[in-house]
């Protein structure tokens, strides 16, 4: 999370977060997973080049197939590519998958914003009403909360215009959407795949992993 907030400071323009897009996610993104403010502010301060190590840092994207044939696209922030690049491959290989080329997996996947609002007493219909005058493209309901998805470009203005009607937003960001998804109607293939992105998700210099597997309930309940 601290070097999301570093790479956003240094590569999006600055420290301030009023004009600094990538790092006003991230910053939300961090408010969201409770950390400290000062916590906030030294990564920020290490983008700007206070206190050194910034400059070693790098975003990362890889990409694989995961079992049953699911695609995967990996992000990563490191200060040693190579290193993380090696724990990547062999993760993925070593859990019944296969480390492609950058651009072989990508374009099965299509930037959008999500915006994941709490409930709070609304219902989806008035949500989904708000969401509409903000500018939003679809709205859906997921749980406790509901998820508001736009144009990637449009993700902070629709999420300021949702705080200003009231709505309670826990997290917004630009997410990875697969164009078509591979429907897993094997147990043992499922509970792989979830290992598999557990594992990945552990690993220190991961950020996000993004993926285009649809598992039924059904299924789901077998793992």
């Amino acid at each position: 999370m601290a070097n999301a907030i570093t790479i956003a400071t240094r590569e999006g323009g600055g420290g301030d977060p009023a004009s600094n897009f990538k790092l006003r996610l991230a910053i939300d993104q961090a408010h969201a997973a409770n950390m400290p403010k000062e916590n906030i502010q030294r990564a920020i301060d290490r983008g700007l080049g206070k206190g050194g190590g910034a400059g070693q840092l790098e975003s990362v994207v890889y990409e694989g197939y995961g079992p049953g044939k699911v695609a995967l696209v990996i992000e990563a922030t490191t200060d040693n590519k190579n290193r993380t690049t090696s724990e990547v491959k062999n993760l993925i290989e070593r859990l019944d998958g296969s480390f492609v080329s950058p651009g072989a997996i990508s374009w099965m996947f299509a930037d959008q914003g999500q915006i994941t609002v709490s409930k709070e007493g609304k219902s989806l219909d008035v949500v989904f009403d708000l969401a509409a005058e903000a500018g939003a493209e679809d709205v859906e309901e997921a749980g406790d909360e509901i998820l508001v998805y736009t144009k990637p470009h449009e993700v902070e203005s629709v999420k300021s215009q949702l705080v200003e009607k009231g709505l309670v937003v826990k997290n917004a960001e630009i997410s990875k959407v697969p164009t078509t998804t591979v429907q897993v109607t094997d147990a043992d293939i499922a509970r792989k795949i979830l290992n598999l992105m557990e594992k990945l998700e552990e690993l220190d210099d991961i950020q996000k992993v993004w993926s285009n597997f649809d598992i039924p309930d059904e299924i789901l309940e077998k793992v």
